[in-house]
């Protein structure tokens, strides 16, 4: 079979926890295909493993936002196309400016401060199951357990006050909806912008023991720079952990014996459950600087690719039955964190939270199965779900 190229960006689900079918069929003809983007710009749509991890990995690959093409028509995306980039958003930056920022920010996230978290996150699982039990059966477990245990670790990383959770949780959503308009999210990235303004000049005046007065201490980024990194860190800090853990106990829930699997060995199920689910909706994407070849095709310098981030963990020729969830698979390899540069900078606290927080829910709650209709996060750029009703037997 031969697919020579796609109009836009293929998004919808049939099976919500698959997906779309459209990346295996693409993958199965080649890991690539010409696609042409919502503006009409004529790029590529990497579905295969070895070709999404080659670019990720290539310094041939740009990541800047003035360079980059909207992968599906989002009234959105076009309106703000022009929207200045703020100061330190090192997430859409290349080298050596993107790497001035990261070695700062590898200095803060360190093993050992992640370990000296882990009490804490226990703490804060234990409380929340500890009200969730308390109150009885049916709770919706993303307003009680799946977003406010990551929120309330990513608030004490940071060392921004958890009571302001509600602006930033509600300006984080905002921002995240493909459907909201240029006016919204521009009003909600301000928002977070003063909030974090706050914060950071109260820490210039008492400072503590968080990230955020760590970064203040080196005395390296401007005012503008910090709230930027800020405000990235805090919605990727709590969003993406928040919606693995709903998804993936939706995920578990769906077939007897699962809960006993990932209990059997926590740090593996984790990994096969990033593999499987794969949250990241769209993207990412990258613009070639140069002429490139990937897995025989020619990429032209200026031309975009926008990677399966799903297409490249189902891969079967990097997975046995990709398709298929294992939670004692080695999922070694796969690109739920991304790779190269850009590679998530809270991998390792997002495992310890997951690991935790899933074994601690099964522990208490062995008999916890679905008490309702679960609404999917269709329209978001990370995907996963909005409610999560559940019961058990008490």
């Amino acid at each position: 079979m031969t697919i020579e190229s796609i109009q836009g960006l293929p998004t919808q689900r049939p099976n919500p926890l698959d997906p779309p079918e459209d990346i295996a069929k693409l993958r199965t003809a080649d890991s690539m295909v010409r696609m042409t983007f919502a503006d009409g710009h004529d790029g590529w749509f990497a579905t295969g493993h070895h070709a999404v991890r080659a670019i990720l990995a290539s310094p041939v690959f740009s990541n800047r936002v003035d360079l980059t093409h909207p992968v599906i028509p989002v009234e959105r995306m076009t309106a703000m196309k022009d929207f200045p980039m703020p100061p330190g958003m090192f997430n859409r930056m290349d080298d050596p400016e993107h790497g001035r920022i990261r070695r700062m920010l590898t200095g803060q996230f360190t093993v050992r401060r992640m370990k000296l978290l882990e009490p804490r996150i226990e703490q804060i699982v234990d409380e929340h199951l500890g009200a969730i039990v308390a109150s009885g059966p049916p709770v919706d477990l993303v307003p009680t357990y799946t977003l406010p245990v990551p929120s309330l670790v990513i608030c004490e990383l940071l060392g921004v006050p958890y009571d302001r959770r509600d602006q930033f949780q509600g300006d984080a959503s905002t921002l995240l909806d493909l459907e909201s308009g240029a006016e919204e999210a521009i009003g909600a990235w301000m928002s977070l912008r003063a909030l974090l303004d706050d914060v950071i000049d109260a820490k210039r005046t008492k400072p503590t023991d968080d990230l955020l007065s760590g970064l203040i201490a080196e005395d390296e980024l401007t005012q503008e720079e910090l709230i930027t990194v800020a405000l990235v860190l805090l919605i990727a800090g709590h969003e993406t952990t928040a919606n693995m853990l709903a998804l993936g106990t939706y995920t578990i829930m769906q077939q007897p014996g699962r809960a006993q699997a990932l209990l059997a060995d926590p740090v593996a199920a984790v990994e096969e459950l990033l593999r499987y689910l794969s949250i990241i909706h769209l993207g990412p994407t990258r613009t070639a600087l140069e002429d490139v070849e990937i897995d025989g095709h020619l990429i032209k310098a200026g031309q975009a690719v926008t990677m399966s981030v799903a297409g490249a963990n189902r891969d079967p020729g990097k997975y046995a039955n990709p398709d298929e969830l294992d939670l004692a698979r080695n999922a070694q390899g796969h690109m739920a964190f991304g790779h190269g540069i850009h590679q998530c900078l809270g991998q390792q606290l997002a495992r310890i939270e997951m690991r935790i927080g899933f074994a601690a829910l099964l522990r208490r709650l062995p008999s916890l199965r679905l008490a309702g209709e679960v609404r999917f996060r269709d329209h978001m750029t990370i995907y996963g779900v909005f409610n999560l009703p559940v019961t058990w037997d008490v």
